[in-house]
């Protein structure tokens, strides 16, 4: 069902995928009236130029009040995350996610909110279910019986059932969409909180550029993901909001890679073969993890299907221009 002219708050909107969003739902013709995120204007990836942007922390409810004035629709993508290597290291700054997604859910029953997207992860599978790199894909019935990502599996998994409960206790319509290793240019690269297709992407390039033809690669290299380019993300994302999926459902790309298989795809587009270490006692979180899309196919005849090939050349080719130009990642 389409939803008529909502006015739109975005929530984590100077980070990567929120800046991104803004933009995507501009583009068709979403009215995104604000977009707040808990870092200086200076430090956003993207700014829009015509959309309110505050820099807010949204673990105040009073903050998130500000937020949601006025407003129908909030997409509620603002968290403290990053890749493995962050979320290992930050258990409890992940788990503290949960007072802003709370106070968000409390603001939005306040003021009357339409309908409130939260975008999980799926880190909030169980973990016994990804042990192999020969994963079974899987779906959205697999979070039970619990045994999620420690720390930001366990906030992400809480955090869809507050929605679930606000929706069924306060009214407040709920979409709820488990992201599946998202990636893209105007995103971290650098600096620790970056995730694997960008990691690999800097390694790549520094390695070429300093005559050094060696990798370091986190783990064995056989552990398998799925990587969503982030124009399906933002598309995906729209699309479950205005949907009628009352449940939580995954969002992510099929396509299943070992990271030495995306370590392959990064050196053709660099056009340069590299000596590979592993790092045996680096984070490399479960051993595979694949995204069923089943369900989202069902609901929306839909699935996200830019292929990692394509998505990686852009992204490289981004970060590429950035270490060129001397420009620090955020």
């Amino acid at each position: 069902m389409k939803i008529r002219a909502p006015r739109v708050v975005v929530c984590g909107a100077g980070g990567f995928i929120g800046g991104h969003l803004v933009k995507g739902l501009l583009n068709r013709g979403v009215n995104v009236v604000r977009a707040v995120d808990i870092k200086p204007l200076s430090e956003w990836y993207q700014r829009t130029e015509g959309v309110e942007s505050l820099a807010l922390d949204l673990r105040d409810k009073r903050n998130c009040l500000v937020a949601t004035q006025g407003v129908d629709h909030v997409y509620q993508l603002a968290a403290e995350m990053g890749g493995m290597g962050f979320i290992e290291n930050n258990k409890a700054l992940c788990m503290l996610n949960v007072m802003l997604s709370t106070n968000m859910l409390l603001a939005a029953r306040e003021s009357a909110v339409q309908r409130f997207f939260y975008a999980s992860s799926a880190c909030v599978y169980n973990a016994h279910l990804q042990s192999s790199p020969a994963v079974t894909p899987l779906k959205e019935a697999d979070a039970y019986p619990a045994s999620p990502e420690d720390g930001y599996g366990w906030e992400k998994l809480f955090s869809e059932r507050m929605c679930r409960h606000f929706e069924e206790d306060y009214g407040v319509t709920c979409r709820v969409a488990r992201y599946h290793n998202v990636y893209g240019p105007e995103g971290t690269w650098d600096g620790g909180r970056e995730k694997a297709p960008a990691a690999i992407c800097r390694k790549v390039i520094e390695a070429k550029n300093s005559g050094k033809h060696e990798i370091d690669i986190w783990g064995d290299g056989k552990q398998t993901r799925s990587f969503m380019y982030i124009d399906d993300c933002v598309k995906g994302s729209q699309m479950i909001m205005e949907s009628e999926i009352d449940e939580p459902i995954n969002l992510g790309s099929s396509e299943l890679v070992t990271i030495n298989q995306l370590v392959d795809i990064v050196e053709d587009i660099a056009g340069i073969k590299l000596k590979r270490h592993y790092n045996l006692d680096a984070p490399k979180g479960v051993n595979g993890r694949n995204s069923d899309n089943t369900l989202i196919l069902e609901k929306l005849g839909w699935e996200p299907s830019i292929r990692l090939r394509d998505g990686l050349e852009k992204t490289y080719r981004w970060i590429e221009e950035q270490i060129a130009t001397g420009t620090k990642g955020k």
